[in-house]
């Protein structure tokens, strides 16, 4: 192995909502025992959900026939439309929703937006349990957009009554550049307050594209499904790096070592530190002794749990 030096991307890994999203299903087993039904995966990581599984959680597609009446429930982090929570409440499902505080956001946006009878165009990956959960709040106001093409192509029943918004878990720059054309299509186009791409996807961006102009090499912890770390592999080839995403440090290839002198190494917001923790130690195991910070910014953003965990926590300490 020839690499000399690596450099740990940070800001990296856990961001205030998948925190939020993970220690929610924790604290729900601690008060009320498995199983806890958790409807899709709390947030996209294999390792985070494998271990929530082996403690009592059940993870499901959907809320018929799967959970039974009554039963503890977990909303992911990712966010639900209004037919889901009128499901649960139907079948009698004791709901606990630790959506993002960001995704909810968003959501607020499409209820504004339509209610005052605008179209909206989302901005965002088809399919995604986001995108899904946002299109609920109003599916036959909201339009998809996934690329600059898909823009061009877009008819609209009033062009002055237009308004935008977006994933919070986009590429930064590709994003931008989608909202461009749609105010070059559609000038009257209104938007958010504030962007709807969050804080945490901004920043990890940002450290992965500074680091990877100093790097042969980013590897990226995260998981296939987790929009947020494919985008950070993206941006790490788009600014001069080879860059590739693991689950663990058992996928790294020795193959992509050769002729690599500086490794970078992100995670993606919902991977946790223990991961990256695991591949340092594969390349100190080889002789790399240079490990390095490689910061940014500093994060110090927090989240309360949800409403339903605060409460029963503080019942179960009267």
């Amino acid at each position: 192995m020839a690499v000399e030096k690596l450099l740990l991307a940070a800001p990296r890994g856990y961001c205030a909502g998948v925190d939020r999203a993970v220690q929610t299903v924790e604290r729900a087993l601690e008060l009320y025992g498995a199983p806890v039904y958790v409807r899709k995966e709390i947030v996209h990581n294999k390792h985070v959900v494998a271990q929530l599984r082996d403690r009592g959680a059940v993870f499901v597609d959907e809320l018929s026939g799967e959970i039974p009446e009554g039963a503890i429930t977990v909303f992911s982090a990712h966010g639900v439309s209004p037919m889901v929570h009128a499901d649960a409440e139907k079948r009698g499902l004791r709901t606990i929703d630790a959506t993002c505080p960001l995704v909810t956001k968003v959501h607020r946006e499409a209820i504004k937006f339509a209610s005052e009878g605008y179209t909206i165009v989302l901005i965002g990956h088809a399919g995604h349990e986001e995108v899904e959960g946002t299109m609920g709040e109003a599916p036959d106001r909201i339009v998809l957009v996934e690329t600059e093409a898909d823009v061009d192509a877009l008819e609209v029943e009033d062009p002055e009554r237009l308004a935008y918004i977006s994933q919070t878990t986009l590429s930064v720059d590709e994003t931008r550049n989608i909202i461009n054309r749609l105010r070059e299509r559609f000038p009257a186009i209104t938007g958010p307050r504030t962007d709807d791409i969050c804080y945490a996807t901004t920043n990890r961006q940002s450290a992965v594209k500074q680091m990877a102009e100093q790097c042969d090499l980013v590897l990226v912890i995260g998981s296939k499904n987790s929009s947020n770390s494919v985008r950070l592999v993206q941006v790490a080839q788009e600014h001069g790096a080879a860059s590739y995403l693991i689950d663990n440090a058992a996928e790294l290839d020795e193959a992509w070592l050769e002729g690599v002198r500086v490794v970078g190494i992100s995670s993606g917001a919902s991977a946790p530190e223990e991961l990256v923790g695991a591949l340092v130690q594969r390349f100190r195991d080889h002789g790399v002794e240079d490990v390095s910070e490689f910061e940014v910014m500093r994060e110090d953003v927090r989240f309360m749990l949800p409403k339903a965990i605060r409460q029963a926590m503080s019942a179960a300490e009267v």
